[in-house]
């Protein structure tokens, strides 16, 4: 009697959802470009120290020592688990003298101190988990402390009128293999407190599904909101740097110093906060 073959485990049992994120919604590499080539637009000199609060899985900190010799980095983030593949995953594939220019530090963005950096970074939305005005104040404050004299914050934000529903989002990822499908779910919206819950998952071609790798309790901040936060921390200057569009209506990865824009369904923006 022949032995019984074992079944196959699904695509979504033995997928990595960090791996998944990264090639979802990060791209290290166009971030990098766009800080540090708009410090030096406003500083008139290189960026060489960087510090990454939520950094997650340190993707970025890693990008940014593979630079220059001369760049270091400083990744913060409360979770164990994903500072550990991080240094598996990214960390492993640098040089050792590149790891030597990282320090990845598991704490609290509010209370954890290092040397005055060039540039902070906040990105992926992450701020908006302080969903009291005072705490992302005190945020905001934490992180001017922990910038060089002329150093500069950036964040990011999202918004337009799309953001404010409950809709389920989805885009097919080419990975190399057979692929998979990102769905974002803005799950539940609370327009009296501005109270966003969304979800990540992943769909496989083979049915399988990856539920809620990532859920977000957040506050839909507005711009107004950010900059004079931004300011009453200190900041002497905020620019907003708007996502360009090419002629087919698609996003062509430029971003550009805005004043006024179009009322979009969806919009992504940069915010470079000068202490």
């Amino acid at each position: 009697m022949k032995p019984k073959k074992q079944k196959k485990p699904d695509a979504a049992a033995v997928a990595d959802r960090h791996h998944l994120y990264e090639l979802s919604v990060q791209c290290a590499e166009a971030e990098i470009d766009f800080v540090e080539q708009t410090f030096r637009d406003i500083r008139r000199r290189k960026p060489r120290s960087l510090r990454e609060d939520f950094c997650g899985t340190a993707n970025v900190c890693a990008e940014w020592v593979r630079r220059n010799n001369r760049n270091t980095a400083i990744g913060v983030d409360l979770d164990a688990e994903v500072l550990e593949w991080g240094r598996k995953n990214r960390l492993a594939d640098l040089t050792a003298k590149q790891r030597a220019r990282i320090k990845l530090i598991e704490g609290n963005v509010l209370r954890a101190r290092s040397e005055p950096v060039d540039m902070l970074l906040a990105m992926n939305f992450s701020y908006w988990l302080f969903k009291k005005r005072r705490d992302l104040l005190r945020y905001f404050k934490a992180a001017r402390r922990n910038l060089a004299d002329d150093g500069v914050m950036f964040l990011d934000a999202y918004g337009g009128y799309d953001s404010f529903r409950e809709i389920d989002e989805e885009r097919e990822i080419d990975d190399g293999r057979d692929g998979f499908t990102y769905i974002w779910d803005q799950d539940a919206f609370n327009p009296v407190i501005n109270n966003l819950i969304c979800h990540i998952h992943f769909a496989f071609p083979d049915g399988s599904v990856m539920e809620r790798a990532f859920s977000y309790d957040w506050r839909l901040y507005t711009l107004p909101e950010i900059r004079d936060l931004l300011h009453d921390a200190g900041f002497n200057k905020t620019t907003v740097y708007w996502q360009g569009w090419d002629e087919d209506g698609e996003a062509n990865g430029e971003f550009y110093p805005a004043e006024d824009a179009d009322a979009d369904a969806g919009w992504i923006c940069y915010i470079a906060a000068e202490k």
